[in-house]
């Protein structure tokens, strides 16, 4: 299933998304910058991709995931676990990106940052309660189910 997305370069040397492989779920995002960038060691950096997107649907959203190669090797990925693009926002999408490592790392333009997912959204309707059902977990939380 696919939905059309409508891209805008908003820096000149932007690079459009695009899928790795006919399997991917996630295109990648690429850092679009004029000279290296680097993430300093336990620091957060805003990484700029260059484009915005349209997508003109308030049922689906973006969200930005970290790219495995770089978080699992080099401990680079978004400081806020996962980025959420709201379907009415239209500025460039920035990556914010955490060095968990103990050395600095180098972007380079052009360089795949993060990836990109559309996902269907599903709002709430709150309704306040006096109680809640009650289940076999119940208030158990934090480990309570075990190791194993």
């Amino acid at each position: 299933m696919s939905i059309p997305v409508k891209i805008k370069k908003v820096r000149e040397n932007a690079i459009i998304p695009k899928y790795a492989t006919s399997g991917s779920a996630a295109c990648d995002l690429c850092y679009c910058g004029e000279s290296d960038l680097v993430i300093p060691a336990g620091k957060t950096v805003a990484v700029p991709t260059g484009i915005a997107i349209s997508f003109g649907r308030s049922d689906v959203v973006a969200l930005l995931y970290a790219r495995s190669g770089i978080a699992i090797k080099m401990g680079i990925a978004p400081a806020n676990c996962v980025g959420v693009i709201d379907s009415d926002y239209r500025g460039e999408i920035l990556a914010g990106l955490h060095n968990h490592s103990d050395k600095d790392y180098t972007v380079t333009p052009g360089d795949r940052v993060a990836q990109l997912m559309f996902a269907p959204v599903y709002t709430a309707d709150f309704e306040e309660a006096e109680s809640l059902d009650e289940t076999e977990r119940n208030e158990g939380g934090f480990g309570s189910t075990g190791k194993k």
